[in-house]
């Protein structure tokens, strides 16, 4: 089944829409490749720090 991407409309101030503009052109990425690589990071550092916390709540750190 191919990927299937969701349309989503995003509001965001013009100074944070020109810097993430620029950290896109530093990083070779599209504006929306950018704001995707950057939600996708959040997302895997949110459920690794959910998944520490489990593992200190059992005692197995």
């Amino acid at each position: 089944m191919p990927d299937q991407r969701k349309q989503v409309p995003l509001r965001i101030s013009a100074k944070l829409f020109a810097e993430l503009s620029e950290w896109a052109e530093d990083d070779f990425r599209s504006l929306n490749g950018q704001i995707e690589y950057l939600l996708t990071e959040c997302v895997k550092k949110r459920k690794k720090s959910f998944a520490d916390g489990a593992d200190e709540k059992n005692g197995s750190k």
